[in-house]
């Protein structure tokens, strides 16, 4: 892409799409224009645009971000706030975000996601067990209080 020439308007355009397509947060809007060879002013010019039009949206893909990462990748508050930190995402987006996330769900979810993982782990010893199942949710980011709740229940 860096090779061709395309006016402000095109760019606008193309990142319109790409931000329709799916939402995004700044950092990725910004590492996109980079691959076009534009004067700091007009990267602002389209980047105020997209705003504007509500194109870029921070709040909303916190929102959106934190709903699909606990309803589809099961993962837990720390990894989601790590994730959204890792994308310059703002505190109060942040907590605007985990607003999202319902606590009886949540904890109902870590609870269906321990089920599982024990269940899987029928033929381990119990020292094993509980190994393995902090690892597998505390690599999804879920907080060790709850996981040491759950797994202080194995026998």
């Amino acid at each position: 892409m860096k090779n061709e020439n395309f006016t402000i308007n095109e760019i606008e355009q193309k990142l319109k799409r790409y931000c329709s397509y799916q939402d995004r947060c700044h950092n990725e809007v910004e590492k996109k224009l980079k691959e076009f060879d534009l004067i700091e002013e007009a990267k602002n010019k389209i980047l105020f645009n997209l705003i504007n039009e509500n194109y870029l949206n921070e709040s909303r893909f916190s929102e959106n971000f934190v709903r699909g990462k606990f309803k589809i990748k099961n993962w837990g508050k720390i990894k989601i706030v790590q994730e959204l930190k890792s994308r310059n995402i703002s505190d109060i987006n942040i907590k605007r975000g985990l607003m999202e996330i319902d606590e009886v769900e949540y904890k109902n979810k870590l609870e269906n996601i321990f089920i599982k993982k024990l269940s899987s782990l029928e033929n381990q010893s119990v020292i094993n067990k509980k190994k393995k199942i902090f690892s597998y949710l505390s690599y999804r980011g879920w907080e060790t209080n709850l996981i040491y709740e759950k797994i202080n229940k194995i026998q």
